[in-house]
């Protein structure tokens, strides 16, 4: 960690486990003081805080994630970690967004920008083409596959310092769509995309079957060997997000990238159902915490 940075901490749906995790990892971390503030609820330890009024647990937690952009925008942090939130609660209280990926770019997107999902796990970087959609609404067209890909390509260069980024993009339709017989995505959308985008000197591959590409990623990250790919492109929440978290559940960091700041979150949800019982696990907190300083 660098030691001038600055980071916000929400803690999260007060329903949920957020501000246990928050706690947990934040008491194993050991960051001096002054590098974090909490937004949220006090969590008794020796950080500095910023309390929100009470309220429902949605709007709760959409005047917290306000409070970290607004500190974000006025350069007072240099990264915001969010606990968990419900989205059916955010909707409930009014504010109709699909997940904190939405309120912050809402907040903190200026000049087009547009935020992506971006979960990493050590050198297992996946970037989702569609988020949080019913499966019946997930259309792809080739200007979303260029533009999205471009911003991964751009932050790879960027935060990571990788030169040439190889890309890997999954194919929609099973077996890639076998030559048209079980879709013509492929053949429409994702080939004539990957192809422009080839032209443009960013080194992206596929459509690859989404279940061969996947098993050969987790031989490799299993078996600590060099991925052959920078990152991965999925066209959908579960084609990727089955295999990352079944490969790394407590390891996976959900990175908003696209913005001004890097905000980063743990893999896991709100388990109202283990709120109060102090077993909530808390490592993918950590690694939300200890990404956005090296990100930041």
């Amino acid at each position: 960690m660098i030691m001038s940075k600055k980071i916000a901490i929400t803690t999260g749906d007060p329903h949920g486990i957020g501000e246990e995790i928050a706690r947990k990892a934040l008491s194993e971390l050991n960051i001096p003081k002054e590098q974090v503030v909490i937004v949220g609820k006090n969590l008794g330890l020796d950080y500095p805080s910023i309390g929100i009024d009470e309220s429902s647990n949605g709007e709760f937690c959409f005047k917290a994630l306000e409070v970290a952009c607004d500190l974000a925008k006025n350069k007072k942090i240099q990264g915001i970690v969010t606990a968990p939130v419900s989205k059916k609660a955010l909707n409930d209280a009014g504010h109709n967004f699909n997940g904190q990926t939405e309120v912050l770019e809402h907040f903190l997107a200026h000049d087009e920008q547009r935020a992506e999902m971006l979960f990493i796990a050590k050198d297992l970087r996946l970037m989702l083409l569609t988020r949080h959609l019913p499966l019946s609404k997930v259309q792809i067209s080739e200007e979303m596959i260029i533009e999205k890909t471009f911003r991964l390509n751009n932050f790879l260069k960027e935060k990571y310092k990788i030169n040439s980024p190889k890309i890997a993009l999954c194919a929609l339709n099973p077996h890639a769509g076998e030559d048209g017989l079980l879709g013509a995505e492929e053949l429409d959308v994702f080939i004539p995309a990957v192809e422009t985008l080839n032209e443009l000197d960013v080194r992206v591959s596929g459509p690859f079957p989404a279940d061969g590409l996947f098993a050969g990623i987790g031989e490799k990250y299993l078996g600590s060997k060099q991925q052959e790919y920078d990152a991965v492109i999925s066209s959908y929440h579960d084609q990727g997000l089955c295999a990352v978290k079944a490969l790394a559940f407590d390891k996976v960091v959900n990175t908003t990238i696209g913005l001004d700041i890097i905000r980063t979150s743990p893999s896991c949800g709100t388990a109202y159902d283990i709120k109060g019982k102090g077993i909530a696990r808390h490592q993918s907190m950590s690694e939300a915490i200890k990404l956005a300083f090296e990100l930041a």
